[in-house]
């Protein structure tokens, strides 16, 4: 069974100057190895007479970013690296690094390059005059930038997501979908234990779980255009951004995952109703169609719930094949409770619909007792 781990990694101590530096630049990173000596040249000059250091949370990336930024951090004691064994989620990482910072301000920003270093003296400039408590890098203020959105549909996503936000958000925010902004760290570990560490968009994580009315300041900037890496930008993470809302909305008393897995569940009864019929069209009687409906159910269920429900568990390789095996093996009872159940109300004289659906639900309770304790359960 693999543990989770963390390493962290330090450069060599004696070229160090005394005490913590009074900026920590927090980079959350998945696959950026090409892009860790070019940040660290940027953000030297972007920062040039300040007291700061950089702290990579990589997750395990394959592509050995973490092995980039030790080959860094043994000459440059601005440095450091964490790497995570175990666990994944952009979130989570910027938590860890910011809690592994003894400085007086945390700066987030991600490790694409894509964000305008540049700016960041103006946003700690912000902070230290006491104007605010959060400052944004901001694209859509006035002299912000959004061309580096890769497409039409990335633009989509964004805006998307910035238009659900501010529907919920106490404060005005016109980018609340940034991941570039700064605080002071006090603020940052008071608000900590409240975060829900969940998907891939923290600032507003941060606005809504503060225990404070924050102020924020929004900085313009260019969102520069990638050049390594892949965007982690997709539907997948609109949907997790959507979950962290209803999670806030609710004050908590729903997690996030029971939420997103509903959503696989709706899904699948759509599915196993959607087969049903077309089986039964076909001439198939209702108990072998609803036993196809299921399975298609259950199929795409388990592939939702793999890509989008455990996406930081997800199961790879031979892990997945025998995930799948686990998974259709163990929720075989709960799909014949299903059937069963659909039968008996086909035979009380409900609709094939509602027969269905009925019988869907009750899968859909089984598989998640199963998801949580068996299939994707924390290593």
């Amino acid at each position: 069974m693999q543990e989770k781990l963390s390493q962290t990694i330090h450069s060599p101590a004696e070229d160090r100057p005394a005490g913590s530096p009074d900026i920590t630049v927090v980079v959350p990173c998945y696959c950026e190895a090409a892009n860790v000596r070019p940040l660290v040249e940027a953000l030297t000059r972007a920062l040039a007479g300040r007291d700061w250091e950089v702290v990579f949370v990589d997750d395990n990336s394959p592509d050995g970013t973490i092995e980039a930024v030790r080959e860094l951090a043994r000459s440059n004691w601005r440095v450091r690296g964490i790497s995570r064994i175990g666990r994944r989620g952009l979130s989570t990482a910027v938590i860890e690094g910011a809690l592994s910072s003894s400085a007086t301000y945390i700066a987030v920003m991600d490790g694409d390059l894509q964000h305008d270093e540049t700016r960041l003296g103006v946003m700690l400039d912000a902070l230290a005059s006491g104007r605010c408590d959060i400052a944004i890098g901001s694209r859509h203020v006035e002299g912000g930038d959004n061309s580096g959105l890769a497409n039409a549909w990335r633009h989509a996503l964004s805006n998307g997501g910035i238009t659900l936000a501010q529907m919920i958000l106490p404060v005005r925010v016109g980018d609340p979908m940034s991941g570039f902004f700064a605080l002071r760290r006090d603020l940052f570990v008071r608000t900590a234990p409240r975060l829900s560490g969940a998907g891939f968009k923290i600032l507003m994580d941060l606005i809504l779980s503060a225990p404070i009315k924050v102020r924020v300041e929004e900085i313009p900037c260019t969102f520069k255009p990638r050049l390594a890496g892949e965007s982690k930008l997709d539907v997948l993470v609109m949907l997790q951004f959507l979950g962290l809302m209803l999670d806030k909305l609710f004050h908590g008393w729903l997690p996030i995952r029971f939420l997103v897995f509903a959503f696989v569940g709706l899904v699948g009864v759509i599915v196993n109703i959607a087969i049903m019929n077309v089986l039964r069209l076909s001439g198939v009687d209702f108990p072998i169609a609803q036993t196809g409906g299921t399975f298609v159910a259950m199929l795409v269920n388990f592939w939702l719930d793999n890509t989008l429900t455990y996406r930081d568990r997800r199961l790879k390789g031979t892990h997945l094949y025998g995930g799948l095996f686990l998974f259709l093996v163990v929720c075989s009872a709960g799909a014949w409770a299903n059937i069963g159940i659909a039968q008996l109300f086909r035979d009380d004289g409900q609709t094939f619909d509602k027969a269905s659906a009925t019988g869907a639900v009750i899968g859909v309770v089984w598989n998640y007792a199963v998801s949580s304790t068996l299939i994707w359960r924390r290593k």
